[in-house]
């Protein structure tokens, strides 16, 4: 997943679509639920019946493709790249919000002689470039002369170690929220776990956690309050808050680690 961030080696076929082949191993979906999760969490689908093909456009021509897997990557796997799958079997990697750009009828009046090259339309990188921008903004310099609170907290912080595989946890439900999503651009379900502790040899605490309000958990019915175990993957993701909703959707505190996945849900 590292050599994500850097331009991806291609191949070129018969119908001059130039596919940027993943590196590596991709996830997959687990079932159908998933798929739909991470197809609404891109903004690629926002009807009732989640879409299964989607236009893949260039300047002469324009192709169906479907969705295979992804690969998540950054420091805390905050970013995706997709993995699409054209008819003849190619594979290749394009960003959500590229894909999303493709399937607006107005796309093709705006294609430019560099279209066929995804890592110059990253979005990842612009983020990334701009929060370099932000550390680096002589305003912060104003700032020197005043002791550093947010720093010193972090310092008391140190650092998870988070499991890369699926792990077994423990959790409350603290609170059902709303989360901005910048592809689709409205808000996401999602619930807030407190006292979420990663059941290993020796237990990891991590306090805080946040995961969707999939199909799958909406079936559960959960309350704030009840008591769960189940089983997923976690990362340093920091839980957008809403935008326009009301207080009680709105989380007050820092949300940092999210919760993929989680399935084999027992309440107690």
């Amino acid at each position: 997943m590292d050599g994500l961030a850097i331009t991806l080696p291609h191949i070129e076929d018969s119908n001059n679509t130039v596919y940027f082949p993943p590196v590596g191993n991709f996830e997959t979906f687990q079932d159908d639920a998933h798929y739909e999760e991470k197809v609404r969490e891109w903004g690629l689908s926002t009807t009732r019946e989640v879409k299964k093909e989607f236009w893949y456009k260039e300047k002469s021509q324009q192709r169906l493709v479907t969705v295979k897997g992804y690969q998540a990557y950054g420091e805390s796997d905050d970013y995706y790249t997709i993995i699409i799958e054209f008819q003849d079997g190619n594979l290749s990697c394009i960003h959500p919000a590229y894909l999303k750009e493709m399937q607006s009828p107005s796309f093709g009046k705006a294609l430019t002689a560099d279209f066929s090259a995804p890592s110059e339309k990253e979005a990842p990188k612009k983020d990334s470039e701009k929060s370099e921008d932000v550390t680096k903004n002589p305003s912060e310099n104003s700032n020197k002369t005043k002791p550093s609170a947010k720093k010193a907290k972090k310092e008391k912080q140190p650092a998870l170690e988070l499991p890369a595989e699926k792990v077994h946890f423990t959790a409350k439900v603290k609170q059902f929220a709303l989360s901005w999503n910048h592809f689709n651009e409205e808000n996401d379900e999602v619930i807030v776990l407190e006292d979420v502790v990663i059941e290993e040899n020796e237990p990891i605490e991590v306090g805080l956690g946040w995961c969707s309000h999939s199909k799958t958990l909406k079936k559960f019915e959960l309350k704030p309050g009840e008591s769960l175990e189940f089983d997923g993957k976690i990362v340093k993701k920091k839980l957008p808050k809403g935008k326009d909703c009301d207080e009680e959707f709105i989380v007050e505190e820092a949300v940092t680690y999210k919760i993929n996945n989680p399935s084999k849900i027992k309440k107690s």
